[in-house]
Parts: C-alpha cells; sequence; structure tokens
C-alpha cells in the first residue's frame, strides 16, 4: 500500500532548503516555482524513526553521546540482509555528514597540487571539496549509450598512467545518471586503481534506492586485495528521509589508514555525536526494511509514470535509464538552448527549479536532474510544465 506517499506536506517556513531557499542557492525568485532541484523526499520519515525520536526527547536529557552497542548492530544487520555485505565493527568511523568526510580525506591523502578523478557528471559537490582544497579535478567523462552510462576505462587508464593521481572518487549508486556499477565493472576499476597506486573513496549513500530487480554491489564486495585501497561512504539520511540529522559512516578497512582518518577527526574535534541524529538511524536500520520496500515500490512507480508521461506530452526530453536513486536524469539538448537560456525557459515558462546539468561538471551541459522523491501530484506540475517548453 504505497498511496500515503501521495500526500501533500507543506515545507514551506521549515528552513527547507528545497522549498524556502530557492532565491539563496538558485538566486531565483521561488515564490511561483516547484522545486524539483535538492535531493530529499517530499514524504515524513518512517513513522518507527518518529516515535523513536519522539521517546529520545521525551527523555529530555542531551548530554555528550557516542555510537552504542545497538548503533553498529543496526547498521551491520542492515547491510547483511539487504545487501549480502558483511561488515566489521572496527571498520565504522562516523562524521556528521558524506560530503565533510570526503572533504577530510582528500585532505589526509593527498597534497595540494594533486588531481583526483572524478566520473562527469558528476555531484557538484565533489569538484566543490577538491577545488577548494586546494587539489584539481581530473575527469574521467562517463560514456552516454542507449543502455545508460558506462565508464571510459580506456580513457580512464589512460588519465591514470598520465596524470598519477593518489584518489578517485566514485559514486556507486551514480548521482546523477542512476547508474549501479556492476561487480565486473568495480573489479576492472579496481584493477586499474590498484596497479596505479590510487585509493578509491566511493559515495554509496545511494545503496538502498534501488529500482525493482536491481542489487547493489560495494566496493566491499569486492576481494580482499583491494580492502587496503577502499573506503565506502554510507549514511541512513539518503534512505530514510534524514538529511538533516547528521551522521554518516566511512568503513575503513585498512586500520592504518583507518586510525589516520580518525586522529585527522579529532584534531577538529569531530568526535561528538548528535544523539537525536544516532537514535534516528538506529531506529531506521533497526526498523525501517517495510517502510522502505513500499517507499520504493512508489518510486518505482513514479519513475514509470514519469518516464511515458513525458515521452507522451514532451517527447523531446529523454529520461536515462537508470538502476538506481530517485532521480532523473533528463537529456534536453534537442531544445538547442544554451543552459543560461534552458535555465530561463525553465523557470519564467515551465515554472520549475530542477536541478541544472551544468552543475554536474562539462557533461551536464544540456542536462536538468529531477527529483522524483515526491508526491505524484508534484511530477504531474513538472511533465505540465516541461510540455509548455515546445
Amino acid at each position: 500500500m504505497t498511496s500515503h506517499f501521495n500526500a501533500i506536506i507543506d515545507r514551506h517556513n521549515t528552513g527547507s532548503v528545497k522549498w524556502d531557499f530557492i532565491d539563496r542557492y538558485l538566486q531565483l525568485d521561488g515564490s511561483e516555482l516547484l522545486p524539483m532541484w535538492v535531493s530529499d523526499f517530499d514524504f515524513p520519515c518512517p513513522p518507527e524513526v518518529q516515535q523513536a525520536l519522539h521517546q529520545r526527547v521525551d527523555h529530555g536529557v542531551f548530554g555528550y553521546s557516542e555510537r552504542d552497542d545497538a548503533y553498529y548492530e543496526a547498521a551491520i544487520d542492515w547491510f547483511a540482509k539487504r545487501h549480502g555485505l558483511p561488515l566489521r565493527r572496527e571498520w565504522f568511523t562516523s562524521i556528521e555528514g558524506v560530503v565533510p568526510g570526503l572533504a577530510m580525506l582528500i585532505q589526509l591523502l593527498s597534497k595540494p597540487g594533486d588531481g583526483v578523478v572524478v566520473q562527469g557528471p558528476y555531484y557538484g559537490s565533489f569538484a566543490k571539496i577538491v577545488t577548494m582544497n586546494g587539489r584539481e579535478v581530473i575527469e574521467n567523462p562517463l560514456l552516454e549509450t542507449p543502455q545508460g552510462y558506462r565508464i571510459d576505462f580506456d580513457q580512464l587508464a589512460a588519465c591514470l598512467a598520465q596524470r598519477k593521481p593518489p584518489l578517485l572518487l566514485l559514486c556507486n549508486p551514480h548521482n546523477p545518471t542512476g547508474r549501479c556499477w556492476r561487480r565486473e565493472e568495480l573489479e576492472r576499476l579496481m584493477a586499474l586503481c590498484h596497479a596505479h597506486d590510487v585509493t578509491v573513496i566511493s559515495d554509496e549513500i545511494w545503496a538502498d534506492l534501488l529500482l525493482p530487480g536491481e542489487t547493489f554491489t560495494s566496493v566491499l564486495h569486492l576481494g580482499e586485495e583491494y580492502r587496503e585501497r577502499v573506503i565506502a561512504a554510507t549514511s541512513a539520511s539518503k534512505t530514510f528521509g534524514l538529511s538533516s540529522l547528521r551522521i554518516s559512516n566511512f568503513l575503513i578497512p585498512n586500520a592504518r589508514l583507518r586510525q589516520a582518518f580518525v586522529d585527522r577527526l579529532n584534531a577538529h574535534g569531530l568526535d561528538v555525536f548528535n544523539a537525536l541524529s544516532m537514535t534516528a538511524a538506529t531506529a531506521a536500520y533497526q526498523r525501517g526494511a517495510a517502510w522502505l520496500d513500499e517507499l520504493l515500490d512508489y518510486l518505482a512507480e513514479n519513475r514509470c509514470w514519469f518516464k511515458q508521461a513525458l515521452a507522451d506530452a514532451a517527447p523531446w526530453c529523454t529520461m536515462t535509464q537508470a538502476e538506481g536513486t530517485y532521480l532523473a536524469w533528463l537529456d534536453c539538448r534537442s531544445l538547442g538552448l544554451n543552459d543560461a537560456d534552458l535555465q530561463q525557459a525553465l523557470v519564467a515558462v515551465a515554472k520549475l527549479a530542477p536541478s541544472m546539468g551544468s552543475g554536474f561538471g562539462p557533461q551536464g551541459s544540456g542536462f536538468i536532474r529531477i527529483n522524483l522523491g515526491c508526491p505524484r501530484r508534484y511530477l504531474e506540475r513538472a511533465v505540465a510544465g516541461l510540455a509548455r517548453l515546445k
């Protein structure tokens, strides 16, 4: 039963980045725009999580808190049951968010002037944290195919050999394209990185958000020979709609590297944890599976409906094939507009505020990213708006 996800919940005046701060972050007047940009849900989090939070708030004492046995056991059990991924408690390190952790690791594992490989179109914060930390973005553009995006292994091999970067940032499932990398692709990528002494940091926060019939392969699923040079970033936030309850886990099998990361966190005073964040994540992993299964059914229905509606009402706009996430990566290049004019048309005519593809690197030009994690009524408005563009 997924119909309850159709309920419209007014998020205005809640400090929502997505709904209340379009003017600040996109420099647009958001009063008439449908926000389809930030990748968070317009659904309430699981009732089981809300109940756990109410109980914790009712307790009323919020002194210094630490991750307890239940926190670790819930996460380990979740990944074992959901993905057949055996995790060890000692691998866990925690920080308030994936992006801050990535930035810390870039500082730790590279030096100013080094290159960091990213696979475009890439999550815009990847480029931001690379460049703002004085490193250089090295592009390994994904290949567009009718079956979705693929890794360009020939180009990757050449850039690793020529540029000798110490790091590669992987996103799996991939934001914004929705590709879920297969084991054989990951093994080929890891073999190249192993040969060229490159550490892979894999952002895996979308791992639970798969389309029907799809499975997730983590870099930690691969052979022991790669464990010393992989780090996987995870969080309950994307799965369960907990983005502002800030806690994420960086899973680091390499003991020396793990201790260096913990030391770096301690040096920045990042060794204190939010009690409500830990409560929410623990409850979500312990009791959120049934809610997530319903959500995945609804998101699959949304994607199927949206794809057909686009084909009927706006056939000039094509949707990239995906295996995961609740994002739609839309090719708008047939309009023949540059990115500035495309955004102007989306705002003035379609009355939409999507994520512009140009924010995902050079390979995103002419594309937009639409968030399907919302009630169907919003998607109907989005399709109607897109239909007005041509």
